[in-house]
């Protein structure tokens, strides 16, 4: 049997059709305007005038959330995070992100992912963030830590990770830096720059085609000195994350970041960290404590923790802050993290797809998500 959702307004990725249908098992059998719908005898079809219908959600950024986090690499919790991240927000694939830690945290980390993943297609890969990274710029990532690029450490995580590792931050100006993403680029993982002191002049030669939360923890752009944030702006082949909750970005520099970049090099990101979801309070990150408070996840010093951010927010604010519509917004919260990863049956509704799909009312409140034709919503599983 498959599900049938008539009359609604579609954004497919690669058009808006005002008054569609879609239909779907575990794929995408059919979509398109309601002139060309045709019953079939084993439809289950539901009205849904007044429904806007999107891809799901693509994070590549984020560590937890609902009071768990990829670091402690249990795969029950963390199968059970990434599917509160689908009911509640609509992320229908998940780049499980890390820390910068010791060794054998990292690929313990990576053992737990791979496990969780074997049992939850949501998650599809993993993004190492750190431990290859610039102490000048270390943001919320504790300083003992880091290391210079080490293809040995990739490796072993990697195999660790089943190879599920898709995305690595990193600062490319540190020692053995172009060895590093040499190995990268042979084994399907995208460099990325942040948590840099690079300066323009350094990246001009490196294979970095990524930018992990731009103008965050990475060096700011000057009139005389681009810096990584000016270098991210100013290459057409380089994706960039923004974290739209207002508060990493103000909505002017988000605004000036789209008007550059535009929407097909730009990826919706949350960053989020273990609170998200959970009461204000008291919360850990990459074993530091952190405190939360006002939709703000901050250090004792007062620096920034990542986010409480959740993808449906993101994808609003964009709209907000940005000033685009829902079609830009798609772009930038699905399209673009599919074309950048591979991720082939991602990324837009089309016949043979994934039935990976986000309903939401005509104020863009969320009603109901399927992942691989499987509805979640925030009253079942």
């Amino acid at each position: 049997m498959s599900t049938v959702l008539k009359h609604a307004t579609i954004y497919t990725g690669l058009e808006k059709i005002d008054d569609g249908f879609i239909r779907f098992n575990k794929q995408i059998e059919a979509v398109g305007p309601m002139s060309e719908f045709r019953p079939l005898p084993d439809d289950d079809i539901h009205f849904a005038a007044e429904t806007i219908i999107t891809p799901g959600f693509i994070d590549v950024h984020s560590h937890g959330g609902y009071g768990f986090d990829a670091m402690d690499g249990d795969a029950d919790q963390i199968n059970e995070m990434v599917t509160k991240m689908t009911r509640t927000e609509g992320i229908t694939t998940y780049f499980c992100t890390t820390m910068t830690q010791s060794n054998e945290n990292i690929d313990h980390a990576m053992k737990g992912v791979a496990k969780a993943a074997a049992v939850n297609p949501v998650i599809k890969g993993v993004h190492l963030e750190g431990p290859f990274i610039s102490a000048t710029f270390k943001g919320a990532q504790p300083e003992q830590y880091i290391k210079d690029p080490d293809v040995h450490l990739l490796e072993q995580w990697n195999k660790s990770a089943n190879g599920l590792v898709k995305l690595i931050t990193m600062a490319p100006e540190d020692k053995g830096a172009d060895e590093f993403e040499a190995y990268c680029l042979a084994h399907g993982i995208v460099p990325s720059v942040g948590h840099s002191n690079a300066k323009r002049a350094d990246l001009l030669n490196s294979k970095v085609s990524h930018g992990t939360h731009l103008y965050n923890a990475q060096r700011e752009w000057k009139h005389r000195e681009p810096g990584v944030t000016g270098h991210v702006m100013l290459e057409d082949n380089i994706y960039a994350e923004l974290i739209c909750d207002g508060f990493h970005i103000v909505p002017d520099m988000l605004r000036l970041a789209y008007e550059v970049k535009g929407p097909e090099r730009i990826e919706l990101v949350t960053d989020s960290m273990r609170s998200k979801g959970m009461p204000e309070g008291e919360s850990e990150l990459g074993g530091q404590k952190v405190y939360v408070k006002d939709k703000q996840a901050r250090l004792a010093d007062g620096t920034l923790a990542g986010s409480v951010l959740e993808y449906t927010d993101a994808f609003k604010n964009a709209m907000k802050f940005m000033g685009c519509g829902i079609e830009e917004a798609v772009q930038m919260s699905s399209v673009n993290q599919a074309t950048e990863f591979g991720l082939d049956s991602k990324g837009t509704l089309e016949v043979g797809k994934d039935a990976d799909l986000n309903l939401f009312d005509d104020n863009l409140n969320k009603l109901a998500t399927y992942s691989y034709g499987r509805e979640f919503s925030n009253s079942k599983d």
